[in-house]
């Protein structure tokens, strides 16, 4: 059959002399519709930009493109069914199911457009867990699309009783054949509500040689990127066999030092201890209000020995070693004004001077 023939034919339609029914008054009125939706969708875009509740906002933006969608694809299979139906003088019943499917999806479309509004919005905010509002939008996400594949088969007839009852069975084998998927998949969801680390945490382990900072927590694996700049692809399941640390979550950081003074100056020892310990009690950056402890600890074998212990008000690392770096010079101040020093390794010989000179004589072999 020729374009021509085709032209003719459609002209001679029954259907371009209903109006109500014609494919030309549907194009139309889709265009109208979408022009319509266009100028409501700027209408309440920019009334809302004026409020200062931005969820009203989030709700519009997902609905912006599925909206339009449905528009032109309603009317389009409506007007498809209207000339497969004339061309072929049959009724096509599969159309009737696709109109369901399209609901369906269009209706999914928006709801996983929500969500990833909403998330987004949270993640700016910065108020919230990261690894939370990722959690909790990917298993929002993992419910929409398993009730959206349960609807889809109630629409075509498909007995779920019969589908949970074989899903039951299959579940089983499926679970025996990758058991180290779900055992991954399992140890995601426990370091998601557990919440040992979060992704910027700086984690490591001493079970295993996993040092680093944490880049993306996955249902399968962790990404964690060593302080090399190495990418480290962790399974879930090993967090559940392994000693975690996560230093990111310390309070204060610990100076813990030993200083040793020489022999000689024994007697500005207590002075010097005195000193040390009031200069640390109101140094900026040592918190006071934990352990800190300034004693002479122990007769070394070059040195009278005297530790610090104190904790540092910041956790930052870089801060820290300036902060102890500080504390350190103080000191070695504090014991040269009271005209002592840092003692070094020495070994001390002591030399008998009666026999001092006397050398042996070698002796003659005969």
């Amino acid at each position: 059959m020729s374009i021509d023939d085709l032209i003719l034919r459609f002209q001679a339609s029954p259907y371009l002399k209903d109006w109500d029914n014609s494919v030309l008054f549907i194009t139309l009125a889709s265009f109208v519709a979408w022009g319509v939706w266009r100028l409501a969708y700027r209408y309440l875009f920019n009334l809302t930009e004026k409020t200062a509740f931005h969820w009203d906002d989030v709700v519009l933006h997902a609905l912006k493109t599925p909206i339009s969608t449905l528009i032109w694809c309603w009317p389009g299979t409506i007007s498809l069914g209207l000339l497969l139906d004339d061309h072929f003088q049959t009724k096509f019943n599969w159309l009737q199911n696709t109109k369901k499917l399209m609901l369906i999806a269009i209706f999914v479309w928006i709801l996983l457009r929500l969500v990833g509004e909403i998330e987004h919005y949270i993640l700016r905010q910065r108020k919230r867990d990261e690894t939370t509002v990722q959690a909790v939008s990917k298993v929002t996400r993992m419910l929409i699309i398993i009730t959206a594949i349960l609807s889809v088969m109630q629409a075509f007839g498909l007995s779920l009783k019969g589908l949970l009852t074989f899903g039951g069975v299959g579940g089983l084998v499926v679970g025996l054949a990758a058991k180290d998927l779900l055992s991954n998949f399992f140890g995601g969801l426990m370091i998601y509500f557990d919440r040992p680390f979060k992704v910027g945490d700086w984690i490591r382990s001493p079970d295993r040689q996993i040092e680093g900072t944490v880049e993306r927590i996955g249902w399968r694996m962790t990404i964690i990127r060593t302080f090399d700049k190495r990418p480290l692809y962790v399974p879930n399941s090993v967090f559940s066999n392994i000693v975690v640390e996560n230093p990111s979550r310390m309070q204060n950081r610990r100076i813990h030092e030993t200083i040793g003074l020489r022999y000689q100056d024994a007697n500005k020892m207590e002075t010097v201890i005195n000193e040390v310990r009031e200069m640390l009690k109101n140094h900026p950056d040592i918190d006071a209000h934990q352990t800190l402890i300034v004693n002479f600890n122990a007769f070394g074998p070059s040195s009278l020995d005297f530790f610090i212990y104190t904790f540092t008000k910041t956790v930052n690392w870089i801060r820290y070693h300036e902060v102890k770096q500080d504390v350190l010079l103080q000191i070695m101040t504090i014991i040269q004004n009271n005209g002592a020093d840092v003692a070094f390794p020495t070994r001390t010989l002591i030399i008998d001077p009666a026999s001092a000179g006397d050398v042996p004589a070698p002796s003659v072999q005969p």
